[in-house]
């Protein structure tokens, strides 16, 4: 154990198996002679027994206002997946998903935007015992470079499973199976939609969270807190 004292961990965001996370949030309470000890040398002890797949890449001491869930502003993913027939660059195949079919990428981007705005998400998450559903979508933008699409969701949270189902939506609008006003169509629903397929897990890594000044930290969390509720 790195500080040698218990410690609880609380993420900015809680992504499914086989999810990316490059702009991960964390935090946990330690004894402040704990922190004036080890601070300095967190991270590199922290690279000597993590698994190659995990890196603290930094460490800071933050208001005891701080809460790396409930203080967050929002929170942006990116989902990368390639309709070249050769699939992804092997460089890239751990966050590149391969799509069997091209992909009209013009329409794509018409149904992402009749989803903005806040609505009940429930037809595109797994439902989650006393959990809302209604979240507000910040951003959904479908650009192409080449044979890359790359999908941008920013939302104030994000509910489970909703950012892959989202990306199942456009991709059945891209290859043509629905119309682009199929998804915001779902939006009227109570339930998940069986119709919604999910993308697969590795195409999708969350990039940034974002967080007010520390003078509004406290004001956030009791906000966030009450929405949750």
């Amino acid at each position: 154990m790195v500080l040698r004292v218990p410690v609880d961990l609380t993420v900015a965001g809680r992504t499914d198996a086989g999810v990316h996370a490059t702009g991960q949030v964390a935090h946990c309470d330690v004894p402040r002679a704990v922190w004036e000890e080890q601070g300095q040398r967190l991270v590199r002890r922290l690279r000597g027994v993590l698994p190659a797949d995990i890196a603290v890449v930094g460490v800071d001491e933050v208001p005891a206002e701080f809460d790396a869930r409930f203080s967050a502003l929002g929170r942006h993913y990116v989902y990368r997946l390639t309709d070249d027939p050769a699939g992804p660059p092997p460089l890239r195949r751990a966050d590149t998903v391969g799509w069997p079919r091209t992909l009209d990428d013009g329409a794509m981007v018409q149904a992402a935007g009749l989803l903005l705005g806040e609505h009940d998400f429930a037809a595109f998450c797994r439902r989650r015992e006393g959990a809302t559903t209604i979240r507000t979508l910040l951003a959904l933008a479908v650009a192409r470079e080449g044979r890359l699409i790359t999908v941008s969701a920013s939302a104030d949270a994000f509910c489970h499973s909703m950012v892959r189902s989202l990306v199942g939506a456009l991709t059945a609008v891209g290859e043509g199976r629905r119309p682009p006003e199929w998804p915001a169509a779902l939006l009227s629903r109570t339930e998940r939609s069986s119709e919604v397929p999910v993308a697969p897990a590795g195409g999708l890594t969350l990039v940034r969270v974002d967080y007010p000044v520390d003078e509004e930290l406290a004001a956030r969390a009791l906000v966030t807190r009450a929405r949750r509720a």
